[in-house]
């Protein structure tokens, strides 16, 4: 006599997000370039910024090697932009799943987010092996405020990412929009640049931007002579909970009308 197993919410929720998340690493094999792209854009842009800013002078920018400034600068926008992208996508990506009951938008989502963090992950910890290969010092002054800002910031783009996919659920062509209010982020987040660039009068108008804020506060976590004066981590746990709430709001009041369309 087959037995019948009996899970409760928890562990049947668990199952779904565990089996959305082996559809995404099957999904991402199956590319024409596999995972690798994943791992080797990045990588590809730290050296070629590393090189372009150490050529305007300098082998160190504000005490901190040129090569880590740039690698703490693009694993955090790539971060943030593709765990969005990958969340707000994934609403049309696993719609004909939502017909059994059991899977939920929800699991969707944190299935593609949770995948995005792991290769960044792993992209930093291929970046270190190589930092060790090319003697370039490894610092993490502050571990707990490292792994706080990449994580607040990971929330960040799950949040954004959720209500870009409820309100393109309803409007299709919000994805352009998106795409459109993305791309200044790569020049105007403090990638190749840090805020002890410019003056303080100018720094209200930079740093609004949460993602500028876990940048500079990455950097002065590895390296604890890096001036991240002008950003706190109060500012960007309000922006992060604030996104989260906002996120949750509109994703309980609008996924059974969304996956219905």
């Amino acid at each position: 006599m087959a037995t019948i197993l009996k899970r409760n919410t928890f562990e049947v929720w668990r199952d779904v997000i565990f089996a959305l998340f082996v559809r995404e690493i099957r999904t991402g094999f199956n590319d024409k370039f596999g995972l690798s792209w994943a791992i080797l854009n990045p990588l590809s842009f730290i050296f070629a910024l590393s090189y372009m800013r150490s050529m305007m002078g300098g082998a160190d920018v504000h005490t901190i090697p040129i090569f880590v400034f740039m690698f703490y600068g693009m694993l955090y926008i790539q971060l943030f932009l593709t765990t969005m992208e990958k969340t707000a996508a994934s609403l049309k990506k696993n719609k004909a799943l939502f017909a059994f009951r059991q899977v939920q938008p929800i699991s969707a989502f944190l299935a593609s987010a949770l995948f995005e963090v792991i290769v960044k992950i792993v992209v930093v910890l291929i970046v270190f092996l190589l930092m060790y290969l090319m003697n370039i010092e490894i610092r993490i002054d502050k571990p707990l405020e490292l792994l706080a800002s990449f994580f607040l910031l990971s929330i960040i783009a799950i949040s954004v990412g959720i209500v870009f996919a409820i309100i393109e659920g309803f409007v299709k062509e919000v994805g352009r929009v998106r795409m459109m209010l993305t791309r200044p982020l790569f020049f105007t987040s403090g990638v190749f640049f840090s805020l002890q660039d410019f003056s303080k009068e100018v720094w209200p108008y930079l740093s609004w931007n949460p993602i500028l804020q876990a940048i500079e506060l990455a950097r002065g976590s590895a390296y604890s002579s890096f001036a991240y004066d002008g950003v706190s981590f109060s500012y960007l746990t309000t922006v992060t909970v604030s996104l989260l709430f906002i996120a949750l709001s509109v994703y309980t009041v609008c996924w059974k009308k969304v996956i219905s369309r």
